[in-house]
């Protein structure tokens, strides 16, 4: 019962990272290992942060976001 309500869980953080449009830390650290695995992983810190920037200040001034 308490692996269930875990795993129940771990699908709801899942859910509203994607509805808010926060990229997986885990995702990106397991494509980084797997694709890219001479180079750095990001901090989970530097990952939000370079997201976050990525999202809001796009260089070709078009704002990837709902809202």
């Amino acid at each position: 019962m308490l692996k269930q309500i875990k795993h129940a869980l771990s699908y709801r953080k899942q859910f509203i990272s994607l509805l808010v449009g926060v990229p997986s830390y885990e995702t990106y650290v397991e494509h980084m290992k797997n694709s890219h695995p001479d180079e750095p992983i990001l901090s989970r810190k530097q990952f939000f942060c370079e997201a976050q920037e990525a999202r809001y200040n796009a260089k070709d001034g078009k704002v990837s976001r709902c809202c």
